[in-house]
C-alpha cells in the first residue's frame, strides 16, 4: 500500500483534536470564572464538572492517537497483527469510558438545562452518550473481525 493512502485521515484525526481542546480551554475558563455569576446554585459541582470534561477529553485523545496508530500500521502493511486488534481495543474502552463519564454527569447537565431553561443541553449530553456507544461497538465488532481475519490468515500460513 502506497504510504500517503491514509494521509486525509490522519489530517481528519488532527483536525478533530483541535476543536476538543480549544473547547477544553475555553470551558474551564468558563465554569471557574463566569459560572457562579449565572449558576451560583452549583458552584460547587464546577470543579466536578471540570474533571468530567477533562477526564473525557483524555480519553478523547487516546482514542485519537490509537485511530492515529491504526492508519500507520495500515500504512506500514501491518494492518492484520495484533498491535491493530490492541488499538481497537483501547478506542472501545475509551468509547465506553467517555459514555460512562457523561452518563455519571447528566444529571448536573439536567440541572444546568433545568435552571437556564435549555432543554437542547440534555440532548447534546444524550448525544454524546449515544455516539459514543455506537463507536465502541463498531470498534469491538471491527476488533472481532480482525481477530478472524487474523486467525484465518495463521491457518493458511500452516497449511501452505
Amino acid at each position: 500500500m502506497k504510504r500517503g493512502s491514509t494521509l486525509f485521515l490522519k489530517i481528519t484525526v488532527f483536525l478533530m483534536a483541535a476543536p476538543i481542546l480549544v473547547l477544553c480551554v475555553l470551558l474551564s475558563i468558563w465554569l471557574v470564572q463566569e459560572m457562579p455569576k449565572y449558576f451560583p446554585e452549583l458552584v460547587p459541582f464546577r470543579y466536578l464538572a471540570l474533571i468530567g470534561i477533562y477526564l473525557s477529553a483524555i480519553a478523547y485523545f487516546i482514542a485519537l492517537f490509537q485511530a492515529y496508530k491504526l492508519l500507520n500500521y495500515i500504512d506500514s502493511n501491518k494492518a492484520f497483527a495484533d498491535t491493530s486488534i490492541t488499538a481497537l481495543k483501547n478506542i472501545k474502552y475509551c468509547a465506553i469510558t467517555i459514555s460512562g463519564i457523561y452518563v455519571i454527569g447528566l444529571p448536573f447537565i439536567y440541572q444546568v438545562a433545568d435552571l437556564d431553561d435549555a432543554p437542547g443541553l440534555m440532548v447534546i449530553g444524550l448525544v454524546i452518550i449515544f455516539a459514543s456507544l455506537v463507536i465502541a461497538v463498531f470498534a469491538a465488532v471491527l476488533q472481532r473481525l480482525l481477530q478472524e481475519v487474523i486467525h484465518i490468515k495463521t491457518e493458511n500460513e500452516f497449511t501452505v
